[in-house]
């Protein structure tokens, strides 16, 4: 039994671990393409036969379908997908025989992958395994470790897009692991990016006064608040932008005014920069006359002194 801060913790551990996982994922899903084993749904469901190399699962797919597959005295006889249609009371019933799951086959050894994805779209998975060899622990594991449950029912958990922002959680059952508190953590920790542009923000902004304000809205998002009230309250942001702000909550295109609020500012920085140059340009000229009449000065008075010095002495 952990305490609470100790459940915290294993929350946001386990989502910074999924994160990672998929990330991992997106990587590998860029690297080199393989033939895969897909072979296009028939029938009213699929089934597909999941067992080691050598358990007999093309034997059983021979027997009760109208497949051919090969059958041989080695291990992986079956190198690719083979189906076969089993008809039973009228229902048609693709089954699927596909080649020997192995030990960290999510990790892509054996081809696993390729016949992981295989299992996934399949509606009923039959496990196969010899009578000398019963860890069928092993097959369990490594469908679980391919996000597939065997014999359980998907989470009730929905997700609903609100038109404003903030977080707010419903339990439809009792918890005795997971609060409010854990689960707006682990939402964080999985890719809630607005707290994290806030922090960028409030890192960069240079100014105390703003930096506050922003980590005080980030705060207020955090805890199902909404972005412009604390950005109001604050009194340091112009009215146009607290307002384009609410309007995008209340619509739910927050998204677009925020990139509105961007392109006018930056409109604004634009006109202010070329309402400066148009002032630097003269002040500018007038300097370099000033300087060239000093050089000219300079340059032409010895020549009036020699001048007025011959003079005298004529």
């Amino acid at each position: 039994q952990y305490n609470k801060k100790t459940q915290h913790h294993i929350g946001k551990l386990k989502a910074k671990m999924a994160r990672l996982k998929d990330d991992l994922e997106v990587r590998r899903s860029k690297g080199p393409k393989t033939a895969g084993y897909a072979v296009k749904k028939s029938g009213h469901a699929t089934v597909a036969i999941v067992g080691f190399p050598s358990v007999g699962k093309s034997t059983l797919l021979n027997k009760i379908t109208n497949a051919d597959s090969a059958v041989a005295a080695y291990m992986f006889t079956t190198l690719t997908c083979v189906p076969g249609l089993l008809e039973h009371r009228g229902a048609k019933i693709q089954v699927l025989d596909l080649p020997g799951l192995i030990k960290d086959a999510h990790k892509g050894k054996g081809r696993g992958k390729e016949v992981l994805s295989v299992v996934r779209s399949a509606d009923l998975i039959l496990l196969m395994i010899d009578v000398f060899e019963t860890n069928i622990q092993v097959l369990v594991d490594e469908l679980r470790t391919a996000n597939m449950r065997l014999n359980q029912r998907p989470p009730d958990v929905v997700i609903s897009k609100k038109n404003r922002g903030g977080v707010l959680v419903n339990f439809t059952s009792k918890q005795s692991t997971l609060d409010e508190d854990l689960v707006k953590e682990m939402m964080n920790d999985r890719g809630m990016r607005i707290l994290q542009a806030l922090d960028t923000v409030a890192a960069t902004a240079g100014n105390v006064v703003i930096e506050e304000a922003v980590m005080l809205t980030r705060e207020s998002i955090r805890e199902g608040g909404h972005l412009s009230d604390p950005l109001k309250k604050s009194g340091i942001f112009p009215n146009m932008v607290t307002s384009m702000i609410s309007v995008g909550e209340e619509t739910g295109a927050l998204d677009i005014m925020l990139a509105k609020i961007a392109a006018f500012y930056d409109q604004e920085v634009d006109t202010a920069v070329k309402g400066l140059t148009s002032l630097i340009e003269p002040i500018v000229i007038v300097v370099m006359g000033i300087v060239i009449g000093t050089i000219v000065v300079a340059m032409f008075m010895p020549m009036f002194g020699l001048g007025e010095l011959a003079g005298k002495q004529g």
